[in-house]
């Protein structure tokens, strides 16, 4: 189940009133990816230059560097292959929610652990999430994740797996939390399967195919 969801078309979108910024969310695609490039540039590359690569590629596979980790993700969303829900207030996209099939997205943390608790491989994997510094702490995330979801429902649907935090101890930073938090997802409808290294967990969610 890999189709293909790009630019714009079908993308989800929602708004706010009041004080609170209107934001609609769409696709990563080869008409979202500049604005996409622009947050990434805005933010060194995302921890570190990483362009949000590395689930992509296993660990050989990669260039390691802000150029090449910038190369490879374009030439995956051209080519259909990267796939992400982002958020827009006006022309900026501020936030996303990256989503993809094991094989569009094959790495993965506490891979042992992992492949042994697994009954049934998914169809997606929601790896990460980033929100741009100012738009954090107001339900982007949980916005870009809604978004990923639908966009998941008009590719057909399928199971879906994601790997948020367990709640943590004390307050963390937005820009650490890369996989969100277990509550969120549990609001979002995700059950709980079982644990995956120290703070981190396994979640799924059946999502139906859109009319």
């Amino acid at each position: 189940m890999d189709r293909e969801t790009s630019g714009s078309r079908g993308a989800p979108r929602a708004t706010s009133t009041g004080r609170t910024p209107a934001y609609r969310v769409a696709a990563l695609g080869a008409t979202t990816w500049p604005a996409f490039a622009r947050l990434a540039e805005k933010n060194n590359g995302i921890w570190g230059g990483c362009w949000c690569t590395w689930f992509h590629t296993m660990a050989a596979e990669k260039t390691r560097t802000y150029e090449g980790n910038r190369d490879l993700k374009e030439q995956l969303v051209r080519e259909g292959r990267a796939h992400a829900a982002l958020v827009f207030q006006g022309d900026d996209a501020v936030a996303w929610c990256q989503y993809g099939s094991p094989r569009e997205l094959p790495n993965i943390y506490h891979r042992k652990e992992y492949l042994a608790g697994m009954v049934q491989e998914p169809d997606y994997r929601i790896t990460c999430f980033f929100v741009d510094r100012g738009h954090r702490h107001g339900g982007v995330a949980a916005l870009a994740l809604a978004g990923a979801l639908e966009l998941i429902a008009r590719a057909g649907g399928g199971l879906v797996e994601a790997y948020p935090q367990e709640a943590p101890a004390k307050k963390a930073s937005g820009s650490l939390l890369y996989s969100c938090t277990r509550t969120m997802f549990e609001r979002a409808g995700f059950s709980y399967d079982r644990p995956k290294g120290l703070k981190h967990c396994v979640m799924h969610k059946v999502v139906s195919p859109a009319p």
